[in-house]
Formats: structure tokens, sequence, C-alpha cells
């Protein structure tokens, strides 16, 4: 069975270093056998993917995109606490979609997040979860996600 960094490879990714913070937080924290991230925005390369609403500046399919990379990007905050992926269990995921006030895609928004983590952790990547329209995100961002994991096998 492959391990979800070999499944992220496959899919032709690699774990991006851990964002860092935008304000006074960290990007995850353990408490006990979890590891809960903060919010993980569509950064790329140093910026972000898109600025704007969903249902305006910005598409689904473009939010969508930026959906699979806040997870992406909470993989390497989770990794970076968990050391590697292999022991990983995801439990929950919140995504916040800022959105225009008829829009309302927000579940297929979220998927983004959903599918990639289903893709690189497989059955322990399938998780409750949330998704939520809101106003407006940090710098404008149209998508936040965080995540909750477990580390199984953990002592």
């Amino acid at each position: 069975m492959p391990t979800p960094e070999e499944r992220l490879a496959a899919l032709g990714l690699d774990v991006p270093d851990v964002v860092p913070p935008v304000a006074v937080y960290v990007p995850a924290v353990r408490s006990g056998d979890h590891v809960y991230t903060a919010g993980q925005l569509p950064m790329r390369d140093g910026a972000l993917m898109a600025t704007g609403k969903v249902g305006a500046e910005v598409s689904a399919d473009d939010a969508y995109a930026c959906a699979r990379q806040c997870a992406l990007n909470a993989i390497a905050a989770i990794r970076s606490i968990a050391g590697e992926l292999s022991n990983v269990r995801i439990v929950k995921v919140v995504a916040f979609v800022a959105s225009t006030p008829d829009f309302t895609g927000q579940p297929g928004v979220a998927n983004g997040a959903s599918e990639l983590l289903g893709e690189v952790f497989g059955d322990a990547g399938v998780h409750a979860r949330s998704a939520v329209g809101v106003p407006v995100l940090p710098l404008d961002a149209p998508v936040e996600v965080e995540v909750i994991a477990e580390i199984v096998g953990a002592s």
C-alpha cells in the first residue's frame, strides 16, 4: 500500500514548506493524539493564488483549486508536528469560503480540500466537514481551510 508521500508524488505534488503565520499564532499544535491546524490560506510560492469573493472575482473552479492548495498547506503543517504522514488520520475539515451573498456552492469549493485529503490519505482521509460562507477572509483570500488530524498509534 502506498504511503501518503508516495501518493502525493504520484499526483505530481510535493509537501510545501510550512506557510509562515500572517499574525501571532503557530501553523499547527498538538494536543494529545490530535493535531489542530491554523486556518490555511491558498498560499503558493509565497503569494495567494487568488483574491476576492467566490461568485464575483473568483470562479468556483478557481476556488476549488484554492481549497486544494489550502489542504496541501495543512498537510505541511500536520507533517511538521507528526513527522511522517503514514501515521495520520484526518478527522475534521472546516472550509471557509468568502463568497457573494447569492453564492451557494460552498460544499463544491470545499471538495477541493476533501478530495485531495482522500487522494493522499485513502481511507485515513475520510473525515467530517463543514463548509461555511463568510463575507471576508484574511488578506482577501477566497478560501481558508482548517484541519484536525489524529496521530494513530501515538503513545
